[in-house]
């Protein structure tokens, strides 16, 4: 294939909390670019729900719930589609935690349980997959990071700690992994309106101060992100690893709005 194309025709995608919010938009967007999608969460409604959409554009898949927290789980949902398909070729890594809570007073097993999710959450993915993508030759991940990679959002420091060492854990992973095909790689949102956090974004004071950081002068939609991870899970991202593409609206390029 040419190393500008984009298409993802042959190819086999497995996305990890890929039934809702962001994680649904590339589940349909990897699927409308050519792959056959695994979109697995942890609650099998959501899973068949999505895989009937994918099934609707004409892409393969399979129904397997899956949870971060469980290795086992992983190794499950990569023997299953190992058997359906042969192979995985893209894996995104899109299921995570967050809960505002002020620093000061958060009990540690609150911490410890959204550190397990995104971080340790992913790298156990990383590792379930990656081995299968080391021993092929060939691999494409893809790992979620976030504002809070870069900035710090009030009482969030959890998730902020979390998505900054999943950008550290991506470029540690294409250090080791690059040279025997398997790349990695990350995007960044910025904000992005989903069902969790509309009302936040459309009611509140750190709504309208989100809003008044994005120099674009409005949310993300969650299929705005589809370029990006298409992009990276391609031919044409070839020699791109070990990067945090940023998808934010200008954010953190602002700094005076007016």
């Amino acid at each position: 294939m040419s190393k500008t194309a984009i298409s993802l025709e042959g190819q086999v995608a497995v996305v990890i909390g890929g039934t809702a919010g962001i994680g649904h938009a590339l589940s349909l967007g990897l699927a409308e670019a050519g792959a056959d999608v695994v979109a697995t969460a942890r609650r099998a409604e959501h899973v068949e729900s999505v895989a009937a959409e994918i099934e609707a554009i004409g892409r393969l898949t399979l129904r397997v719930r899956t949870d971060m927290r469980e290795r086992a789980s992983i190794e499950e949902l990569l023997s299953q589609t190992l058997a359906a398909f042969g192979k995985v070729d893209i894996l995104v890594n899109c299921a995570g935690k967050i809960k505002r809570t002020p620093t000061l007073t958060m009990p540690e097993d609150e911490w410890q349980e959204i550190l397990d999710t995104n971080l340790t959450g992913t790298l156990r993915a990383c590792q379930v997959f990656g081995k299968a993508m080391l021993e092929r030759g060939y691999g494409r991940i893809i790992n979620i990071a976030s504002l809070n990679t870069f900035v710090a959002l009030n009482e969030v420091a959890a998730y902020a700690a979390s998505k900054a060492a999943v950008a550290s854990l991506t470029r540690s992973l294409a250090v080791e992994w690059s040279k025997h095909g398997v790349l990695v790689n990350a995007i960044a949102p910025g904000v992005f309106r989903t069902a969790l956090n509309a009302e936040l974004l459309d009611s509140t004071p750190r709504g309208q101060e989100l809003l008044m950081r994005t120099p674009m002068g409005r949310f993300g939609h969650t299929d705005e992100l589809v370029g990006a991870a298409v992009y990276l899970a391609s031919e044409a991202a070839s020699f791109v690893t070990g990067q945090v593409l940023v998808v934010d609206g200008g954010f953190l390029a602002s700094g005076v709005n007016q």
